[in-house]
């Protein structure tokens, strides 16, 4: 559009006296996407402003008749403001004030247009008129302040919107303003909304002091506790457009994110109290929750959290942050916990490791596993089973009662919720602890035989985990059953001095095989695997490589997964973007051993939107060779597209070569490469049920039926050396046979061939292809009565398939049933 043009086309209606056509020139020019803004645009609005009063009335009443005619797009929205106050805003009765109002509200569902510089001189129109702007209007344009660069004057905009104090849009803040106010309530949200920085400082501090007395510490608490668990929750009503990027819907409002981390501040300031530091965990795991194209939601929060945490001496702090640690893999919030757990320890005068240890709850268990409460006439049960905390109920009697009997609802509502409050935070609590015992085995941890006893074995919560794990007590191999540590044989074992993990390295084949048919016997399921372990030992290949291995090379790995993984298991590693730009290897430091391991990988394709997310990142990746660094050598890069790795040399450091394999330990060769078994096993498009056509234009088709169906991994030689002792117990054992790489399956209708590595399956006559997308978790143990550990889901799922096709006669779900039948036609 060619607004010289239409300029001059409303001076010709404006000399002709022809209102209506001037009117929808206008609103043609403001609504149309093509127009620029600037000097032009400007000139326009100058123009209108300069008409005689008595046209400009009339061209006020024609845009009134016309403008319901007209739809503008968010592009558009300011600029039809703009207008409409241009024509009637200063005119007796406002007679454009209904169809201004409508397009101001629109910006209240924008998340933010801050490059239109007229935004600011719509809202100071509005305010010197003395119209007041709706809340979602102020929130839009605190956001637009938010993300204004080198803008002072939306900033300055921004400091006369005092109302209301939070933005509205988010149900916690929604919430907080319902209940905070007025006087010392609203002053207590004001003061939080200012915590922009990364720490409070004392004068922060201060105020936030003089704030809460006037309110009471413990109200303060109460009330704020009651917002946390509200923070990520659907937005009370949703942005009509999200423009180019993460969905904002799914982010948190900046303006509140603010807020938020003066909340956090603001507990840490309260006597401790367990409660607190039980939302300020939660909050930090619901401000790293991933969004996709955004990453993180929102860090800063988390940060504020763990901060707070740490400033919060109490037992329950300590635990959140070393919960925390074992749990978060954004790199950021994860080096705040280790600084906060590092500080606590060097101030105890204890290890790191011992900091941990201690900082574990029992949640009012009073031995292993176990907690039993009176409520009136009723007990209640508290029990961990595997992993997993189960609260049962019985009668005065004995009687087990299946649900939460009333008279407990109605007379000890504070004591039900504080047990279903414990229940949640044992399995949070669960879940950590296995990870950080797993992580044992490289962090070479020994213990004090007394001190394991306490921290360990007898501790109400961890015991659970180590009287299910394996251990060395001087050198001696045993287990806990039956009440005490045992030998092989059996023997108790009541003393010791040092104790430390059993690792199946360096034991002798039939020791291994000894060990699992002890936890067996005693129906002991790890809560890792332990006995079950792989082991991977040097090979021939690599013996022949020398310094790399090349064992999980050339493979195709889901790149967003494969990032979550590696993040799990403690290595870091840069998301790889179709741009022109480096990245480091996936690295795990081994700091116990001086050691750095090396994943090398590229991205793969180059086509947006079929080989990248929207915003660039791959997603997938091609996996290439293992490496060993001394910890302290330069880094290698490569492009993300592909390429060399090469050694970055700065200030005249010299080239470090990689490590002979043979020189590497052998515990820590088996780990690195089982941890890079695990990313390759679960990240793999191999694993896909529904890839059997290569995925985009059926490039991966060939890696596909090799990954799917080919030879198996070590973890999968171990997944089919433990079915060779589960099957026979299965109800559909006769139906069963273990051959090669497959579990066959003979059902009423085909036979099966599930395969030990990925799962995926293929039918009698000629190994036709069966797709079943596997539900996200699979509960297997109910019907094999015993698994030796937990957390290997390719088993669950392969045992799952055989116990489904092995009925296929009784399968109902209209998917598989036509594949089945397809296929004998």
């Amino acid at each position: 559009m060619d607004l010289l043009s239409n300029l001059e086309k409303m001076r010709g209606h404006a000399a002709a006296r022809e209102a209506g056509p001037l009117a929808r020139e206008a609103l043609d020019v403001a609504t149309a996407r093509t127009v620029r803004r600037g000097d032009q645009w400007i000139q326009m609005i100058e123009w209108l402003r300069s008409l005689d009063p008595e046209l400009r009335a009339a061209v006020a009443a024609e845009s009134v008749r016309q403008y319901a005619d007209f739809d503008s797009d968010e592009g558009a929205w300011v600029k039809t403001v703009r207008l409409l106050q241009t024509v009637g805003a200063d005119l007796p009765g406002d007679p454009l004030a209904a169809e201004r109002t409508a397009e101001l509200e629109k910006l209240g569902t924008e998340v933010s247009i801050w490059w239109d510089g007229e935004v600011q001189s719509v809202a100071e129109h509005e305010l010197a008129a003395g119209r007041p702007l709706s809340a979602p209007v102020v929130a839009f344009l605190r956001r637009c302040a938010l993300e204004a660069y080198r803008r002072p004057e939306m900033a300055a905009l921004a400091e006369k919107l005092t109302e209301p104090v939070l933005n509205v849009g988010e149900a916690w803040a929604e919430r907080a303003m319902d209940e905070a106010a007025e006087g010392p309530w609203r002053a207590l949200l004001v003061h939080a909304a200012t915590a922009t920085s990364a720490r409070p400082t004392a004068q922060w501090d201060k105020t936030a002091l003089t704030l809460v007395e006037s309110l009471g510490a413990d109200t303060v608490r109460a009330a704020v506790l009651g917002w946390l668990p509200l923070v990520g929750r659907p937005r009370t009503f949703a942005f009509t457009s999200v423009r180019y990027g993460p969905d904002a819907n799914l982010a948190f409002d900046p303006f509140n994110a603010n807020a938020l981390r003066g909340l956090t501040w603001i507990l840490a300031l309260l006597p401790a109290h367990p409660d607190t530091a039980r939302a300020l965990g939660t909050l930090v795991e619901t401000s790293l929750k991933k969004v996709p194209g955004l990453g993180p939601v929102n860090p800063k929060v988390a940060n504020a959290a763990v901060t707070a945490l740490a400033r919060i001496h109490s037992e329950a702090a300590l635990a959140e942050l070393a919960r925390l640690a074992s749990r978060v893999t954004y790199k950021g919030t994860l080096k705040l916990l280790n600084a906060a757990l590092d500080t606590r320890a060097e101030a105890l005068g204890l290890s790191r490791e011992e900091v941990e240890e201690l900082a574990v709850p029992a949640y009012g268990l009073t031995e292993v596993g176990r907690r039993a409460t009176q409520l009136g006439d009723f007990t209640a049960l508290l029990e961990i089973q595997g992993g997993k905390a189960v609260l049962r109920w019985h009668s005065a009697t004995g009687k087990a009662v299946k649900s939460v009997p009333a008279a407990v609802r109605r007379d000890h509502p504070e004591a039900l919720k504080e047990l279903k409050t414990a229940v949640k935070d044992i399995d949070k609590m669960l879940g950590a602890q296995a990870e950080r015992l797993d992580r044992q085995f490289l962090a070479r941890r020994t213990w004090s035989y007394a001190a394991w006893r306490e921290r360990c074995l007898d501790h109400p919560l961890v015991g659970t985990l180590a009287r299910r794990l394996l251990w060395t007590v001087d050198g001696t191999p045993v287990g806990f059953a039956d009440g005490a540590l045992r030998t092989l044989a059996d023997d108790p074992v009541e003393h010791g001095t040092e104790v430390t993990l059993w690792h199946p390295v360096g034991r002798e084949a039939a020791e291994v095989v000894a060990w699992r048919d002890w936890l067996e016997r005693h129906a002991i399921t790890q809560p890792f695997k332990q006995a079950h372990r792989e082991v991977y030992l040097l090979t021939d290949a690599e013996r022949a490589t020398g310094t790399y291995s090349n064992r999980f090379a050339a493979h195709i790995v889901r790149q967003h997964q494969f990032h979550s993984l590696a993040a799990v298991r403690g290595w870091r590693n840069k998301l790889r973007l179709c741009v022109d730009d480096e990245a480091p290897p996936a690295t795990r430091e081994l700091p116990e051993w001086g050691l750095r391991a090396e994943y090398w990988i590229e991205g793969d394709g180059e086509e947006y939107g079929v080989d990248t997310t929207d915003s660039g990142s791959y997603l997938r990746l091609r996996t290439d060779q293992v490496r060993f660094y001394p910890i302290d050598a330069p880094a290698n890069s490569a492009h993300c597209y592909g390429g060399a790795y090469t050694m970055r040399l700065r200030d005249g450091a010299e080239p470090v070569e990689p490590l002979p394999l043979a020189d590497v330990p052998p515990l820590v060769l088996s780990e690195v490469l089982r941890d890079v078994d695990l990313f390759v096993g679960v990240a793999s498009v191999g694993n896909d049920p529904t890839w059997q056509d290569g995925g985009p234009g059926g490039r991966f088709r060939d890696y596909w039926t090799s990954y799917g169906f080919g030879e198996l991994n070590q973890s999968a030689e171990t997944r089919r050396a433990l079915l060779e002792r589960l099957v026979p117990r299965l109800a559909i054992a006769d139906r069963c046979m273990l051959e090669g790489r497959f579990l066959h399956v003979k059902g009423e209708l085909r036979t099966y061939k599930i395969h030990l590595g990925s799962g995926n399956i293929l039918m009698t006559p000629n190994d036709e292809y069966l797709c079943i997308v596997p539900k996200s978790s699979t509960a297997t143990a109910a019907q094999t009565g015993y698994l030796p550990f937990e957390g290997d889901r390719t088993l669950a799922v392969v045992l799952s398939k055989a116990l489904l096709l092995a009925r296929d006669t009784e399968i109902t779900d209209p998917t598989i049933v036509s594949q089945i039948r397809r296929s004998r036609r």
